[in-house]
């Protein structure tokens, strides 16, 4: 297997001369947000094509399996390109990466189209395909990117900040893909799939207008095709390896979460919510990761203790006011409770990346408990408040496993990636549960999965590794 190793002085934001990296990694967050809010879309998509298609929740799920199976599969051939030939990414650039992701993922937004007109369900799903094999490339190139965009200590810190503009992404997404595919493109005359056609092909021109800016701007672009080394390159560390299986559970449980919630609000028991009205609560799940990401981008970063926990009081009071303004006092007070106990995790996770994966594993699993066994605005409130407690997992997970693994990283990020077919693989399965069990039942797969990040927390990290304790 072949590995590149990048110069060791573009591995900090600032280099001895004093330029600094702020304005690239500042960029990069615009295009954390756009990919944040087009995958949520997916939770929108599946009870449309449920609906649509007349499908049952297993085949409704394939929605995750065709765009969570891309990452897997495109992250393998990766994998498979960097051991015949050398780290791709380190050949053309961390820049070059994003393009290329950009430009596929416009292409199988723009297909959207005719699937829409043929009204095919296997079309939309080879179209998501494609769309994902964009992202996995998007995924691949701009995490490590924001990793090596600063000092290695605070790389969970600036990844939980680019995820924070993501889940902003995810936040808004369900509300504006909600009333534009439930109500405003929805028409009696015309077949339930036609009110995917004009957002997604939005879609496919703001990828493309952001290649073309990609392309023109100004970014370090990080390339060597100097120094090539052999052997097993990342599969040689114990801790990347099993932090292959913490992504693969993270995300398979929080994509399965969030791909339930729109039809399990619509249980009698919870008060049985119309879509549209689901999809706009569906917002308190991946806002819940906003507001936890921003929360842990100052808690794991260099600031001053006083000034973490002042910024980390901040945060959910801002997101109580807002909610309060915007959906009113009952839901602020609602969703108020469940913000105070992610400020007392954050406060007892005393900014380690590893602590904080234990006890917010250990919450979710609460959570869902109460989700499984329990009704009305207290099991509604459990399942929307687990986005909370997801919010700092992708971050502190992918950090952990890359850690010291210098020019092995963005080959370690593939193999990160593609463990992101446990967002393919879990939700199906939840599904597949939902029909023969009922939804609450389902969510034993989230808990089995929130139960392997607890152990990663716990053990995995540190695998093969002597470390301070």
């Amino acid at each position: 297997m072949a590995t590149i190793a990048p110069p060791a002085r573009k591995e900090s934001t600032q280099d001895p001369d004093g330029q600094s990296y702020r304005g690239p990694f500042a960029v990069m967050t615009l295009l954390f947000f756009m990919w944040g809010f087009m995958t949520v879309w997916n939770d929108v998509l599946i009870p449309r094509f449920k609906e649509a298609f007349t499908l049952t929740y297993f085949q409704a799920m394939l929605v995750q399996l065709a765009f969570f199976g891309a990452y897997g599969i495109g992250a393998l051939i990766y994998f498979v390109i960097s051991m015949v030939s050398g780290d791709p990414i380190n050949r053309i650039g961390y820049k070059n990466g994003v393009i290329i992701g950009l430009l596929i993922a416009a292409g199988g937004s723009a297909l959207f189209y005719p699937a829409a007109v043929l009204a095919s369900y296997p079309f939309f799903l080879v179209a998501l395909f494609i769309v994902g094999l964009g992202f996995a490339m998007l995924q691949i190139a701009a995490n490590p990117y924001v990793t090596i965009l600063g000092p290695e200590r605070t790389a969970s810190s600036r990844l939980n900040l680019s995820q924070a503009f993501n889940s902003f992404g995810t936040t808004i997404g369900p509300i504006i893909g909600g009333w534009l595919i439930f109500t405003f493109f929805t028409s009696k005359e015309s077949h339930g799939a036609d009110s995917v056609k004009i957002p997604y092909l939005c879609f496919a021109a703001v990828f493309l207008g952001l290649a073309v800016f990609f392309r023109f701007m100004h970014l370090p672009n990080f390339t060597n095709t100097e120094k090539i080394t052999h052997g097993l390159g990342a599969l040689r560390h114990p801790h990347t390896v099993l932090g292959m299986g913490a992504i693969f559970m993270y995300v398979g449980g929080e994509v399965a979460v969030g791909s339930a919630i729109i039809n399990y609000l619509g249980l009698p028991k919870l008060g049985g919510l119309a879509p549209k009205v689901a999809s706009d609560y569906l917002a308190f799940y991946w806002g819940g990761l906003m507001i936890g990401r921003f929360m842990g981008a100052f808690a794991l970063s260099d600031l001053k203790k006083s000034t973490k926990h002042i910024l980390g009081a901040v945060v959910p009071l801002v997101a109580f006011v807002t909610i309060w303004l915007v959906s009113g006092q009952a839901n602020a007070l609602s969703y108020g409770v469940a913000l105070a106990g992610l400020v007392v995790a954050f406060y007892l996770g005393e900014a380690s990346p590893q602590r904080m994966l234990v006890l917010f594993s250990l919450v979710i699993i609460g959570l869902l408990l109460a989700s499984m066994f329990g009704a009305g605005e207290t099991a509604k409130w459990s399942i929307l408040a687990v986005g909370l407690f997801c919010s700092v997992m992708w971050s502190n997970i992918f950090s952990l496993a890359i850690e010291g693994l210098g020019p092995l990283k963005s080959q370690a990020s593939s193999l990160l990636v593609m463990a992101i077919l446990g967002g393919a693989i879990l939700p199906p399965l939840q599904g597949l549960l939902a029909d023969h069990f009922g939804i609450q039942a389902s969510f034993i797969v989230p808990l089995i999965a929130f139960a392997y990040t607890a152990f990663y927390g716990a053990y995995g990290y540190r695998a093969g590794r002597s470390l301070p304790q």
